[in-house]
C-alpha cells in the first residue's frame, strides 16, 4: 500500500503531506555527537551538514574570540561557509548558560571544545571542574548537540611544557566528550570515519 494512501483502518491517516514526509526524512541527532579531526579535515564543515540536516533550529556555539586580524578572518571565513538561517550565540567559557537557551526544537553545533579549553586554560580556570561543568551541562541539555573538537596527538611532540599540557589536556577531554557522545566521528581530507554508534 502506498504510504500517501494508507487506509483509515490502518492508522486513521488518508493522507500525509510533504512535511510529514521531510519530518520523517530527516536525520535524527543523537543527543551528543563528537567530530574530530586535524586541521582543516573539513570536521566544521561536516558538523554543519549534520546539524542543518536534523531540520530543527540551528544554533552556533561559538566559543573563539578574536583577538587579532588572522583570528577576524578565520572567524568571518566559518560565517560565510555556513550561510544564513543560523543563531549564534557567544560563548568563549559558559557553555552552561549558553545551553540554557536552547529547547528541544534547536539543534546546536558547539565550534569548538579546543578553543573553549585554550579559554579556559588562558584564563587559569579550574580545569577539572571547568571540565565536570561542560559535560554535566551537555548531559542535561535538552537539544540535541554536535561537538567539534581537534585532534593534536598526532603531530610532533610540542617544544614547551604549556604546548604540552594544552596537547594533554585536550586528549583527556576529547575521550570525556567521546565516552559520553552517543554518535563520534574522525573526518579525515573531509571524509567521515564512523568510530561510535552510526550515522
Amino acid at each position: 500500500m502506498p504510504i500517501l494512501q494508507r487506509s483509515a483502518a490502518n492508522n486513521n491517516t488518508t493522507h500525509h503531506g510533504p512535511d510529514w514526509i521531510k519530518t520523517k526524512m530527516q536525520k535524527t541527532l543523537a543527543p551528543l555527537t563528537l567530530i574530530t579531526g586535524g586541521a582543516k579535515s573539513g570536521k566544521s564543515r561536516f558538523a554543519e551538514r549534520l546539524v542543518t540536516g536534523s531540520g530543527l533550529r540551528r544554533l552556533y556555539l561559538a566559543t573563539a574570540q578574536v583577538w587579532d586580524a588572522e583570528m577576524r578572518v578565520k572567524v568571518d571565513a566559518h560565517l560565510a561557509d555556513r550561510g544564513p538561517g543560523w543563531h549564534t550565540l557567544e560563548a568563549p567559557r559558559d557553555i552552561a548558560a549558553a545551553l540554557h537557551e536552547v529547547g528541544p526544537a534547536d539543534a546546536v553545533l558547539l565550534d569548538c571544545a579546543t578553543m573553549w579549553l585554550t579559554n579556559v586554560m588562558l584564563a587559569e580556570g579550574d580545569l577539572k571542574a571547568e571540565v565536570a561543568g561542560l559535560l554535566a551541562a551537555l548531559a542535561a541539555c535538552p537539544a540535541p548537540v554536535v561537538v567539534v573538537t581537534n585532534e593534536l596527538g598526532w603531530s610532533i611532540v610540542p617544544d614547551n611544557a604549556l604546548a604540552r599540557r594544552f596537547r594533554d589536556a585536550q586528549g583527556r577531554l576529547n575521550q570525556d566528550l567521546a565516552a559520553q557522545a552517543g554518535l563520534v566521528v574522525a573526518v579525515i581530507a573531509g571524509l567521515p570515519l564512523v568510530l561510535k554508534g552510526a550515522l
